[in-house]
């Protein structure tokens, strides 16, 4: 099996307008390890130094990092620097993939059945709703007799021709509802979409944070997203685990594609967030490159 090195590097830096005399973050930097990926190194850098600092995993497996700053400051530069092998995986056959009525049943509670921890993605989450009108959006991919993969597939693909691509659209705010109304957004827009229309038919999807590759390979078209994070979506089918599918790119995951974390929504997985005590306005940047090294056997 071949695998490809990338090299990652995640720059996010403010500048506040008035000094900060106490800032608490937390960050979702750090790449996670996985069936198809591998962290062969990953630090963070932060100027100035905080006062303090803890890594650890969450509940769904992330690496997550608190750091404070109890000395006022009037900037913050945070640099997250990884190391990832991806493996090229083959696209898994969506008829291999249970009926998606049938899998339905398997997530809903049953006295004496046995629980599937995939069925905690099947509900609503803070930023993402379960609507009639999503599940009428759903629909039209799931008939009667369609696998899930199948389904999940048709569903990305009609997202990514009925929506709009636009990064001045929608904020972090926008509501996932009216994202999906007005039918564009930004990738975070679009996965919100897709994993609400999945949980309105009762299937399980979670929302995947990670980066795109911004220097393709020759021959390779460069896709939308790449510059900043990305997000895409991970459908449950029972026989196959977890797939994920990038609706914004209209692409069954693959060895572009470097995975953060992993959550119910954006909400669990923001890259970096926090509580200061000051500060007045600030500028944000962000910068993200993801560099192929070599192609490894």
């Amino acid at each position: 099996m071949s695998e490809t090195l990338l090299d990652v590097v995640h720059e996010t830096r403010y500048a506040y307008s008035a000094r900060v005399d106490v800032a608490n973050h937390i960050a979702y930097l750090l790449p996670r390890g996985g069936p198809r990926q591998a962290v062969d190194e990953a630090t963070l850098a932060i100027d100035p130094a905080p006062s303090h600092h803890a890594d650890g995993i969450d509940a769904f497996g992330n690496r997550r990092t608190f750091f404070a700053m109890y000395a006022p400051h009037d900037a913050l530069r945070v640099v997250a620097r990884s190391r990832v092998r991806l493996a090229d995986v083959v696209s898994p056959d969506p008829a291999l993939s249970a009926e998606w009525r049938l899998t339905r049943e398997s997530l809903r509670y049953a006295a004496g059945r046995r629980y599937d921890a995939a069925a905690e993605f099947a509900f609503a989450s803070p930023f993402v709703a379960r609507a009639p009108e999503l599940a009428e959006y759903a629909a039209a991919s799931f008939a009667e007799g369609t696998t899930v993969l199948a389904g999940a597939i048709d569903l990305m693909s009609r997202i990514h021709r009925d929506f709009r691509y636009d990064p001045s659209s929608t904020e972090v705010s926008t509501p996932m509802l009216e994202a999906f109304r007005m039918r564009h957004g930004v990738c975070q827009d679009f996965a919100h979409v897709m994993i609400g229309a999945l949980r309105s038919i009762g299937l399980a999807a979670r929302y995947v944070s990670g980066y795109l590759v911004t220097q393709p390979s020759s021959g390779e078209s460069r896709l939308l997203g790449a510059d900043a994070s990305h997000a895409w979506v991970a459908v449950y089918c029972p026989q196959l685990g977890w797939i994920d599918l990038d609706p914004t790119n209209d692409i069954v995951v693959g060895s572009r594609h470097v995975t953060v974390a992993i959550g119910r929504d954006y909400g669990d997985v923001t890259p970096l967030r926090g509580v200061i005590r000051g500060g007045g306005a600030h500028v944000l940047t962000v910068g993200v490159s993801v560099v192929p090294r070599s192609a490894c056997r």
